[in-house]
């Protein structure tokens, strides 16, 4: 088991935001994002709004992950049913390892605010090329919940008895 570091380590991060509908003035998942990882120490790297395209999706997160700068990878949007929403389609062709825990406990933290509907959510996790990526529905509500109950700790080389940050990109 990896054990975690006394000292907070910086990751490089990329954000992307899967909608059809959104601009960047209206991107405000992408925008608390963007927040919360600075206000975590970390530093955003990239960001980009990317259509709601299997392609467009795995594109842009294959040249994040072949970008031996870029260590995590946050998405949100794209994981719900609506016909639409592929994100998860798109991520997992590019995993060398799925992190099925991060959805499971999405849904089962996210079940204290929306009850049952959390099922319909399809979170998802996993790393590819040394590189983490979690992605999670578009909600700024939905964001929030995954950086401040998971993400935000497993990105932090104190949390232990362990986090990604040994998995990742030097």
């Amino acid at each position: 088991m990896s054990k975690a570091s006394k000292e907070f380590l910086p990751l490089s991060v990329a954000i992307m935001t899967v909608s059809d509908r959104r601009t960047d003035a209206e991107d405000t998942s992408g925008h608390y994002l963007k927040e919360a990882v600075t206000e975590g120490g970390h530093h955003v790297v990239a960001q980009q709004i990317v259509k709601e395209s299997i392609y467009s999706i795995r594109a842009v997160v294959s040249a994040w992950i072949a970008d031996e700068k870029i260590q995590a990878i946050l998405i949100n949007g794209g994981t719900g049913f609506n016909a639409g929403n592929n994100t998860p389609e798109a991520l997992k062709p590019l995993f060398d390892r799925e992190i099925e825990g991060f959805g499971e406990l999405f849904r089962m933290v996210s079940f204290e605010d929306i009850g049952t509907s959390t099922i319909q959510s399809r979170a998802i996790g996993g790393i590819a090329n040394q590189t983490v990526i979690f992605a999670m529905p578009g909600s700024t509500r939905a964001c929030q919940t995954a950086w401040d109950n998971i993400i935000e700790a497993q990105l932090d080389a104190r949390q232990g008895p362990c986090n990604f940050t040994p998995h990742l990109k030097k």
